[in-house]
Formats: C-alpha cells, sequence, structure tokens
C-alpha cells in the first residue's frame, strides 16, 4: 500500500535518526509506530525482517500472525522501557467483527532496531472477550504522564506487578491497593465510577498455580508495567497479559488483563 509505505519510510528515519548506544523513548515510539502501521495495512514492515515473533507464546513466522492481516486500530495506547529497550503497545480493533485486543511489546536492541515482537493476542473465545465493551472501557481512563516529582521508582512498579501475579501462590503479596482502581479483565470491570471502587475483589486465595515466563516492560512516566507471561491458573497455562498503573500517590490504579483461551485451535492466533 502505497500511503504506508510511505509512513514506514518516515518511521524509519525516525529510528535511523534515534540510533546510538543507548534506548530511548523517540526510538521505542517510532518501532511501536512502524507495528501499528504495519498492523492496520497488513503489510509487514521491512524493518521487521530479522526480528523474532512469538504470538500467543508460541514462535511462529510474522507471515502466519496477526499482522498479516490489515484491522481497524480503534484504540492504541503506548508505553516505553528505555531500561529495558522495550515498548508495549494495547490495541482494540472493533472491526472487521468480532474483533480482537492485542498486548504487544517491542524489544529492539541499543540502537532500536527491533529484535522481538512478543504478542498476546485475543478475540471471540477468548475470556470475557468483548472488543466493543473493552473499547468503552479504556476511553474512560486517564493514562497522562505521572509528574516527575510523584512518580513511582522502575524497581516499585516491576515489584508492583510481580506482588499482584504472585497472588496466585501467594494471598499475602504485598500489592500496593488503592482506591479507586478499576481492573478490566477482558471487557468486564471491576467498579462503577466510585472512590471507593476497588480491584481487590474477586482475587485468588493463593492456592492457584504460579503465572510463569513473564516478560516486562516498565514506564516510569507512565507509571505503568506490563507483563506477558503463562496464566497457570487456567488450562494448566494460557498466554496472558497484565497490565497496571499506580497513580502518583505509589497506589493501584488501573489493571487490564487478555487471556487467551483458544491457543492451538484454528485460524492465526495460535
Amino acid at each position: 500500500m502505497h500511503t504506508a509505505s510511505l509512513t514506514f519510510g518516515v518511521l524509519f528515519l525516525t529510528l535511523a535518526s534515534g540510533a546510538h548506544s543507548e534506548c530511548t523513548r523517540a526510538s521505542l515510539n517510532a518501532a511501536a509506530q512502524i507495528y501499528l502501521v504495519s498492523l492496520s495495512s497488513g503489510e509487514i514492515s521491512s524493518a521487521f525482517d530479522n526480528t523474532k515473533y512469538v504470538q500467543n507464546n508460541k514462535t511462529m513466522h510474522l507471515s502466519s500472525g496477526i499482522l498479516s492481516e490489515p484491522l481497524n486500530v480503534t484504540h492504541s495506547k503506548i508505553t516505553a522501557d528505555a531500561v529495558g529497550c522495550g515498548a508495549y503497545i494495547e490495541v482494540i480493533s472493533t472491526s472487521p467483527h468480532p474483533g480482537h485486543v492485542i498486548g504487544t511489546q517491542i524489544h529492539t536492541d541499543s540502537n532500536g532496531t527491533p529484535t522481538l515482537i512478543d504478542s498476546i493476542v485475543t478475540s471471540e473465545g477468548d475470556w470475557l472477550f468483548n472488543a466493543t465493551k473493552s473499547l468503552e472501557i479504556v476511553t474512560g481512563e486517564k493514562w497522562d504522564a505521572i509528574p516527575a516529582g510523584n512518580r513511582t521508582s522502575r524497581a516499585a512498579l516491576k515489584a508492583a506487578i510481580d506482588a499482584y501475579l504472585d497472588l496466585w501462590g501467594n494471598p499475602d503479596a504485598p500489592v500496593p491497593w488503592g482506591t479507586p482502581c478499576r481492573r478490566m479483565e477482558g471487557s468486564a470491570q471491576t467498579g462503577s465510577g466510585k472512590p471507593d471502587d476497588s480491584c481487590n475483589v474477586g482475587i485468588p486465595g493463593g492456592s492457584q498455580p504460579p503465572v510463569t515466563n513473564r516478560r516486562y516492560v516498565v514506564d516510569e512516566q507512565m507509571g505503568s508495567a506490563n507483563v506477558l507471561c503463562d496464566f497457570g491458573a487456567m488450562r494448566n497455562g494460557v498466554p496472558d497479559s497484565h497490565e497496571i498503573r499506580l497513580g502518583p500517590n505509589g497506589k493501584l490504579r488501573y489493571v487490564h488483563t487478555m487471556t487467551v483461551m483458544t491457543a492451538g485451535e484454528s485460524g492465526n492466533r495460535e
């Protein structure tokens, strides 16, 4: 597609201009934008020619995955981890029906060259899936940058999401619970917009299998951390994405989860 090719060219220049000995938010955002253009056009950028691709915890060729067909990207959100050289992209596509909700990590080398695309791709049949309802939830949320003086450290953000995921096996994990907090689980949500809304509802008692194979993107500016993983509590382990956001007070504000229940079935979500 001619329009996609022009966009790829502009983004390539951004990657090239940012190439140096450490990752930057600009180069990570450029890589994420190239991914989004590829996703919406169905035209896989040559920037990914040597990039390893993992979809729903399985390594496959890019042309066999979700990037092989154009999607209408209705919503996208990017967070960037300059220390870990990774970006996380949350995508909601409501068409073609039934749509998709996707969580993708892109990891690069220090020059900004993409080395890994790691995606959790959910659609009809997956846990509490409804792309339209998910879109309604996220458009009501506030994801602006945390003021510099109120940011939670990278170590504390990683500890917070690890504690949340450790609840499956340890009911006393030190999660920084806060109110109000809203959890989006598939397309279901806790809370109703009240000041005392909590994410500490429906939490396991600690007897569940652990969450393993954790891969991280941590963004101090956004107060967020994302983990792609194997979620042991369902079917002896299924592909899953968990993202948290802490508010300026360092307490839990949002939780987004997506869980694949259809891995191994027909279609390009394997």
